[in-house]
Order: structure tokens, then C-alpha cells, then sequence
């Protein structure tokens, strides 16, 4: 059967409108932010790290209860509309030592990922931009520091400084740079052949110019995702050590500390002392990790949708 010619129209279209963009254009960080708003699991991570924000600052102000008082009449009672998650073996309200414990917990992990971030950077930059003597003798080092598990640094520090926030986020950090470092070192080492790297040289540029603003700014969706993943790291790492005891200590409280009170009383049904910590614990790092892989998602072109 043979269609009329009627029922076609000729396109006719100019030199300027077959060259048109229709699609506006957008810029690396605009896509980025576009991929992340669409992954949901990333977008509820995020809100829960807000969340997480505003309870570690605001918090305090939802109780009338104190972190740090003690009553012994009101010791281990269970989860009431007096003590929302209950008291400890000190009569202590372990809600309000949930909420501060969320600015310990909160403020090692975010001091700890923007040292490791501001190092990393500024080591692994020099070291896989200018390669050579100077990158194989960075890197021994880095080899080095690799082999000194954190937990030795961890006592040594203890020994010299004492116990504290201050000793737990430089133990954290002493060696925690390093895979920021690597991480830096690589990309760099991979856009420092690029052509508008090798065109700025040719122009005169020099080498801080082309490492500020040439590399890092490439490699800062990498640099980002790095940083969003050493949160969690080293909010686990506090825990860990709060619970072996080497971390805060009495009064202070962080949910490793009131984790590792709460587990000779576990057999004694006291579930709430070690579940409300342990609950916060899971979540700020679940939370973490879930916006960590909607960034990495949204600036790695080749996994974006």
C-alpha cells in the first residue's frame, strides 16, 4: 500500500538551528546534585545526618534531665515518659547522655575527616604531581606510617598527653591521612597528562597554579566521596576505643562509652543501656555510608544514570 505524500511534511531546518542546543547546559557540581536529589537511599541518608546535627545541637533543650546527674533511687529503670530510654547503673538519664554523647561522637568524626582531608590533599598533590625522587620518597613514608597500627599511636599519646578529645582525634589522624593521601596522589597522577594541563604549562603556569586550580578541582568529586566515608570511619574508630576504655572519660560520655557500661549489665535485662547506643551508633554510620555512595554515584559519569 502506498502512503499519499500529503500526509508528510518537509523539515526544513537552518545551518543555526541544526547547531542549536535545545538541553541547557549544566556544570559538574549542578549534574551531581541533580544524580544525588534522585537517589533516594542518598537523600535519606542526608536527612538523617541532619537530623543527627540538630539533635547534637538543639537536643539538650528536649529534656529537662541532666547527662551528668546521678540518682541512685532511679538506678536501671526502664524506658518511661519520665526517662524516654531509660537510667543507668548511676540513676543517670541515658537520653540526655544519648544527645551528648552525639556532639563527642559527631564532633571526632567531622574533626577527623577534615584534618585527614586538608593533609591528604596537600601530600598526595605534592607527591603525584612533581612524581619521580620526590613521589618515591613521600611514598616510603606513607609505606611507613601504613605499618604502626592507630591503636599503639592511640596509647603512646595517652601516655604523653593523657586521655581526651584532643588525644582520640590526633591518634585518629596520625595515620588516618594516608588513604586520603593515595587517593589524591592517583588522580593526580592521572590528570597531570591531560591536555589542558600540558597547555597551561606550555603557557607558563606555574606549578601551585596548575595543582590549585587545575587538579584538585578535577578530582574533588573523588576527594568528596573520601571524605564522606572517613566520617563514619572514625566515629566507629571513637566507639571502639571508648569501649576498650581509652577513649572519653567519666564524666564525659560518647555512645562508645556508655556502650561498653552497659555491657556487664546486658544479662541483667538492662537491654535499653546498650541498644539506644548501639542503635545511634549503626545509624549515624549507615547514614554516612548511604550519602557517601549516592556522591560517589553522582560524580562518577560512568555509574550515573
Amino acid at each position: 500500500m502506498q502512503v499519499p505524500d500529503h500526509l508528510f511534511t518537509p523539515m526544513y531546518r537552518t545551518a543555526g538551528e541544526q547547531e542549536r542546543i535545545v538541553r541547557p547546559r549544566q556544570s559538574l557540581w549542578q549534574q551531581a546534585v541533580r544524580s544525588l536529589l534522585r537517589n533516594k537511599l542518598a537523600c535519606c541518608g542526608l536527612a538523617l545526618i541532619v537530623l543527627l546535627a540538630l539533635l547534637a545541637v538543639f537536643g539538650p533543650l528536649l529534656t529537662d534531665q541532666s547527662y551528668s546527674g546521678q540518682n541512685l533511687l532511679s538506678a536501671n529503670q526502664p524506658p518511661s515518659g519520665a526517662h524516654w530510654f531509660g537510667t543507668d547503673d548511676l540513676g543517670r538519664d541515658v537520653f540526655a547522655r544519648i544527645l551528648y554523647g552525639s556532639r563527642i561522637s559527631l564532633t571526632v568524626g567531622l574533626a577527623a575527616a577534615l584534618i585527614d582531608f586538608f593533609i591528604g590533599i596537600i601530600y598526595g598533590g605534592i607527591a603525584g604531581y612533581f612524581g619521580g625522587r620526590v613521589d618515591n620518597a613521600m611514598m616510603r613514608f606513607v609505606d611507613m606510617l601504613y605499618g604502626i597500627p592507630y591503636l599503639l599511636v592511640v596509647i603512646l599519646l595517652m601516655v604523653v598527653m593523657g586521655p581526651g578529645l584532643l588525644t582520640i582525634i590526633l591518634a585518629l589522624t596520625a595515620t588516618g591521612w594516608i588513604g586520603m593521601a593515595r587517593i589524591v596522589r592517583g588522580q593526580v597522577l592521572q590528570l597531570k597528562s591531560s591536555e589542558y594541563v600540558l597547555a597551561a604549562r606550555t603557557l607558563g603556569a606555574g606549578s601551585w597554579y596548575i595543582i590549585r586550580r587545575h587538579m584538585l578541582p578535577n578530582a574533588v568529586g573523588v576527594i568528596i566521596v573520601q571524605v564522606t566515608f572517613s566520617v563514619p570511619s572514625a566515629i566507629f574508630a571513637e566507639a571502639f576505643l571508648s569501649f576498650l576504655g581509652l577513649g572519653i572519660q567519666p564524666p564525659l560520655a560518647s555512645w562508645g562509652t556508655m556502650a561498653n557500661d552497659a555491657l556487664p549489665t546486658i544479662l541483667s535485662g538492662n537491654w535499653w543501656r546498650l541498644f539506644f547506643p548501639a542503635f545511634f551508633i549503626s545509624v549515624t554510620m549507615l547514614a554516612f555510608n548511604l550519602l557517601g555512595d549516592g556522591l560517589l554515584n553522582a560524580f562518577n559519569p560512568k555509574q550515573r544514570r
